[in-house]
């Protein structure tokens, strides 16, 4: 057995990604014999790319699911795509465009076989991302929210709620964005904050054209469609003023003072211009006093026929217009600077645009009531537990879900009008046909509805519809509900709490019993990546310069709430694989015949301080890691990994061993340790534990398929755990203290011990550990010290330990050397000190700097302490 000098994670990367594939290796089928751990794979459109957002929550999912699945556990990590609406058909329009060309010059049809044809050829490339990234799925079972099972689930779901008048068609106020010319949802209208201004306008009164009512507007183009001025019912500076008639300025048309207690007094003047076509607040006021619907807009953002001389312009324009004309007619009290939010197109930014229009929506309340009560009962449980407030206090002010959508690519509402526009709502057309004949008495022509279902509205039956629902097969009965979610923050109220909702209405159970919600991937700044701050790191690339399994493991040991990530931090999971392969060369290189069926129990029973040690380490790890796993801990799970294989391991055990070779229960104990923590390390860097088993266990079926190693309480000997760690510290201190002496590292030195019995005898019995790791010649044991010059000191426990240096070093120099340091630290620091008292240097430095500079002369003051110390010992 023999590996190559040099770890090739590129060719072990491209080697087992495919193998695992061909082989098929992690296929699930209903067994009611095992108990089955089911994750869904939060479904990237199919537009995506991988990023490390993708990474990182991939890459946690692949710990869980491999992990389950060694642990024996049925495991089926479901996998798809998203059709993506909006996303998907902007980017074959945007290919269109470079012909010349629209969606309407091709048609419906036509433009639809385009989408088709494009999400054939492109649509699975972060497929094979993730299949590189290493994440083991269920490929076999890949769905595509647009399959035709899926679909009937779709149109199931969108029948049976109309049935239950929890979807219903409304005129209603509601997101527009004027690029995609569609309908958004609450949640798809991300807001930003924006520097605007706030235009205070003299409404003059009709009766006397002195005397004006002064309303602020973050938006002047709307007045356009002003039907009203509202006042606080209670502003004692209006009440007379109720019911009298205001001109609205430019339109010279008449509008009424109302009161409505929405109205906040100590906003602007205290009176709000109302446009019930173009605000939402305003549409609920245009309602409640029956006020005059004007919209003044066209689906572009431009201004229409009810907008006089400003028809054709575009809304920005028009605001500048507007105003102007306003300053022209000195109507404009004053324009003062205001930030507030702003909603944007989540998929082209374009600033939406709230628009009076007939779209569809669901009723949210009544579902949202169960989905409450799962997570307050704990049925399902959030991680961390601070997003459960974020979701229950979402879902307590939930509004109705708009989902329709003006695009074509996409589920088309199955819904059909007749002439007088009678709604048949059916699963396909024949049906509706026959409910029409059964209304009419007769056949009649009927129409489709021309929009199509928001992207969500299909992504919300995920958990379910994945699995063949809704047939009810083996599948659904066995996978159903799941058990884990992995998801990040922005899409808890977009997929799962639809998903909580719409398992709960249509399965009658929770979608799965935990929710982990992961952090945010940032620069080391603290900036959320993105391609517009020109931050991201493209994790294709870090594959490519350091493998899979640095990423991975590099973005699970960084993460926490957030992770922090520059390039150089994946140098970690680089080494950290490195030093595995190197290790198992030492190892292999040592051991001449493994003894298949060798037991760590007979290890753990014997005398061999070092091995007894790494044994119970060894299933300490095990069980520590296990916990942190199944708690969703797996920076700590990963940490406690690293601590084991590189620490304890690596650098300690290999160490101590290194002349132990010839013992054939040491050969045994390397080997059996290093195939026990391969098996544990896999979950997390499965690409170089995978190729190390196949060397070492050649002919036998692959490493992802073998069990987690068992837990043996019985060998975690708190005792020996706790001696061989006094060891380590003893050397360590030893090694620190030949390190701030200038020992050389092949002077020979002596070292007295002081302790009680306990410690005297782990001293002598271990003393050749000792004086083979610390260099140290000669040990002497006592109940206490005698007081001595010239001594490098250290306590250990209850263990005092002092190295005469008369001997090793000179005193005089040595004493010279660390005075002439010293005195070049206080100099350094005297001047640090008067640069951060200094006030004009505070004011200009940018806060990191000045951030940088306080632990720097925290760090010298520490050094200065230490030099004393050193120089006090040498007088």
């Amino acid at each position: 057995m023999e590996l190559d000098k040099k770890f090739d994670f590129k060719s072990v990367d491209k080697k087992w990604s495919e193998h695992w594939v061909d082989k098929n290796l992690f296929h699930a089928e209903a067994d009611s014999s095992k108990e089955p751990y089911v994750i869904v794979i939060p479904p990237p459109n199919v537009t995506g790319i991988l990023h490390m957002g993708h990474a990182l929550n991939n890459t946690l999912q692949d710990i869980i699911i491999r992990y389950k699945r060694m642990s024996g556990k049925n495991a089926l990590w479901m996998v798809g795509t998203d059709h993506a609406g909006i996303a998907t058909q902007n980017v074959v329009e945007k290919a269109l465009a470079k012909e010349g060309k629209t969606r309407h010059d091709l048609g419906r049809e036509k433009f639809l076989k385009k989408l088709w044809e494009w999400t054939d050829q492109y649509g699975g490339t972060i497929i094979h991302q993730l299949k590189k990234l290493g994440a083991s799925c269920d490929w076999p079972r890949q769905r595509f929210t647009m399959d035709e099972g899926y679909s009937q689930a779709v149109l199931k779901v969108f029948v049976e709620l109309y049935k239950k008048d929890l979807i219903y068609r409304g005129e209603r106020i509601i997101n527009w964005c004027p690029r995609c010319h569609t309908a958004l949802s609450d949640e798809e209208s991300e807001h930003e904050d924006h520097n605007g201004t706030l235009t205070h306008i003299r409404y003059p009164f009709k009766n006397d054209s002195t005397k004006y009512v002064i309303v602020a507007t973050t938006r002047p183009e709307t007045m356009l469609g002003d039907t009203a001025v509202a006042v606080n019912p209670l502003d004692e500076r209006y009440k007379n003023l109720i019911g009298q008639t205001l001109i609205l300025p430019i339109t010279n048309r008449e509008i009424k003072i109302i009161a409505d207690e929405f109205v906040d007094p100590t906003f602007g003047s205290g009176a709000v211009k109302v446009t019930p076509a173009h605000d939402p607040n305003d549409f609920d006021m245009g309602q409640r006093h029956n006020l005059e619907f004007i919209n003044i807009m066209n689906e572009s953002g431009i201004i229409n026929d009810n907008g006089g001389a400003f028809q054709g312009m575009d809304r920005f324009e028009a605001r500048e217009a507007i105003v102007s004309t306003l300053k022209e007619e000195n109507l404009i009290e004053k324009i003062e600077d205001h930030h507030h939010s702003v909603g944007h197109c989540y998929r082209c930014h374009t600033v939406v645009e709230p628009r009076l229009s007939k779209q569809w929506f669901v009723r949210m309340a009544p579902l949202a009531k169960p989905a409450v009560d799962v997570v307050k009962s704990g049925e399902i449980t959030i991680y961390p537990e601070r997003w459960s407030k974020t979701y229950l206090n979402w879902m307590d002010n939930i509004r109705d879900w708009c989902i329709s959508r003006q695009i074509w690519w996409g589920h088309r509402i199955p819904v059909w009008y007749d002439e007088h526009d009678n709604i048949f709502v059916a699963s396909n057309e024949e049906d509706a046909k026959q409910q029409a004949k059964e209304k009419h008495g007769k056949e009649v022509a009927l129409r489709q509805d021309e929009d199509v279902l928001d992207t969500w509205f299909s992504s919300w039956l995920w958990p379910f519809a994945t699995l063949g629902w809704p047939q009810e097969n083996a599948d659904v009965k066995y996978f159903h509900p799941g058990s884990a979610l992995f998801t990040a923050s922005e899409i808890i109220f977009f997929w799962v709490a639809r998903m909580i909702m719409a398992s709960l209405e249509f399965r009658g159970e929770i979608p799965f019993k935990d929710v982990y919600i992961h952090g945010t991937v940032r620069d080391a700044k603290g900036r959320k990546m993105s391609k517009s701050l020109g931050n991201a790191i493209d994790p294709l690339e870090i594959i490519d310069e350091y493998g899979a399994d640095a990423l991975r493991f590099s973005l699970i040991i960084n993460s926490g709430d957030d992770l922090y990530i520059s390039k150089e931090k994946f140098e970690i999971g680089r080494n950290f694989a490195n030093k595995i392969w190197n290790a198992t060369r030492l190892i292999l290189m040592n051991v001449k015949d493994v003894d298949a069926d060798f037991d760590l129990s007979s290890v753990a029973k014997g005398n061999d301080l070092p091995s007894k040690w790494i044994v119970a380490q060894l299933y300490k790890t095990i069980d520590d890691v296990a916990k942190a796993i199944d708690a969703f801990k797996y920076s700590e799970a990963e940490g406690r990994i690293y601590d084991f294989f590189w620490g304890n391991f690596c650098d300690w055990y290999l160490e101590i061993i290194k002349n132990q070779w010839s013992d054939a229960q040491i050969q045994n104990t390397a080997y059996k340790v290093l195939e026990l923590s391969l098996t544990m390390m896999h979950p997390f860097i499965p690409f170089v534990t995978e190729e190390i088993w196949s060397n070492i266990r050649p002919g036998e079926k692959e490493l992802c398929l073998q069990e987690w190693p068992r837990m043996k309480t019985d060998l975690i000997d708190p005792v020996s755990i706790e001696q061989m760690s006094t060891l380590i510290e003893i050397v360590s201190t030893i090694r620190n203290l030949r390190a701030e002496w200038n020992v050389k590292p092949a002077e020979k030195i002596t070292c007295h011990f002081a302790g009680d019995k306990t410690a005297q005898n782990l001293i002598t019995n271990n003393a050749k550990l000792i004086q083979s790791l610390a260099n140290v010649e000669i040990i002497k044991t006592s109940d206490k010290l005698e007081a001595a010059s010239n001594t490098a000191n250290g306590i250990v426990g209850s263990i005092n330990l002092s190295i005469p240096l008369g001997d090793v070093i000179d005193v005089d120099k040595e004493r010279k050397r660390v005075l002439s340091q010293l005195e070049n630290q206080r100099k350094q620091m005297h001047s640090l000190a008067n640069r951060l008292d200094n006030k004009e240097f505070l004011d200009k430095a940018p806060s990191d700097v000045i951030d940088k500079e306080t632990v720097r002369l925290k760090s010298m003051k520490q050094t200065i302490e230490k030099l004393e110390n050193l120089l006090t010992n040498l007088q």
